[in-house]
């Protein structure tokens, strides 16, 4: 009879392409899970991972295999969670993840609150902007905006990341103010570049009349960072499509100016992405149920808006 770390060890494996992947969502080492593989693979008398450099390749034994036992094992690993739901706290560590700005400004400040209720759970967080593979990357649960929605994933919208045109006042001195996002194309401007391909991201403004127009910038200087294009802007370098939130408390101080007020642009949204399991760890499902209330109970969603700005300063 194999064991359940053996299965539970190939399944993984087989879903996330390497041993290092699944070890990390096993919260194992890659040699152990390395091991219970070798260890099924002898007990059953077949090879079932072709091994090379570029990782695990499922051999054709391995796939049959792979139909054959992952339905039972998830089947097993939903009545663990159940009992782990009905009977007491969720408990254990929680891996998640978000982009820098957006998890320490709207994020950890949930977390006192979070943790007073759960004293059980231990969050582990990681500040990354790019997005992630949940399942491979041995994630509970991500925050973030563009996520591939991979079979089996779920999104829980949490706002709307939009994005307004911004400058310092010694910047602007002298200058005439655009009348339209074409007009940004006569400043110098603090540009986000994408991470897919290197290049300025094409950004499309939008007013209330739903009129929608291309702002295109001349280039000062490239940014990766949301965090760091807002610093940038601030110290005079050029225009910033800033997010909102960013934005607003320099708005606020008036060391940044809101140039086009009745322009923005929309990003899409920003939520929460969790696997579609039946019965979730109840760590999770804690973690997910908690953000989602406060981000309705603090409106957090509107602060996200361009609508909470009027004219240039938040309100």
């Amino acid at each position: 009879m194999e064991t359940f770390a053996n299965l539970e060890s190939f399944v993984r494996s087989a879903e996330s392409g390497s041993f290092s992947s699944a070890a990390r969502r096993l919260a194992l080492t890659p040699a152990a899970v390395s091991r219970n593989v070798a260890q099924l693979e002898r007990n059953l008398g077949v090879r079932l991972f072709q091994r090379s450099t570029r990782g695990l390749t499922l051999s054709e034994a391995g796939e049959h295999f792979l139909q054959s036992v992952r339905g039972g094992l998830n089947s097993i690993q939903d009545a663990i969670a159940d009992i782990m739901v009905n009977a007491g706290q969720p408990a254990g560590v929680l891996k998640l993840t978000a982009p820098p700005g957006f998890g320490m400004e709207f994020l950890l400040p949930l977390m006192p609150a979070f943790l007073e209720r759960y004293p059980a759970v231990m969050p582990d967080w990681t500040f990354d902007n790019r997005p992630v593979d949940l399942i491979a990357e041995g994630f509970d649960a991500a925050v973030g905006g563009g996520f591939e929605l991979q079979p089996g994933m779920v999104a829980r919208e949490l706002g709307r990341i939009q994005l307004v045109a911004v400058a310092s006042p010694a910047f602007m001195r002298g200058k005439r103010r655009p009348k339209d996002p074409s007009g940004l194309a006569e400043f110098a401007g603090v540009v986000m570049r994408s991470p897919l391909n290197g290049r300025a991201r094409t950004r499309i403004m939008r007013n209330s009349a739903g009129t929608e127009m291309e702002a295109e910038q001349k280039t000062a200087i490239f940014i990766n960072d949301p965090d760091a294009q807002c610093r940038a802007t601030l110290l005079g370098l050029g225009v910033g499509l800033v997010a909102v939130p960013y934005a607003a408390p320099h708005l606020a101080s008036g060391t940044l100016e809101r140039l086009l007020p009745e322009w923005h642009v929309d990003l899409g949204p920003i939520s929460l992405y969790f696997t579609s399991q039946k019965l979730l760890p109840a760590k999770t499902r804690a973690f997910i149920d908690f953000a989602i209330s406060a981000f309705g109970e603090q409106k957090l969603a509107h602060v996200l808006s361009a609508k909470s700005l009027a004219r240039g300063r938040a309100v």
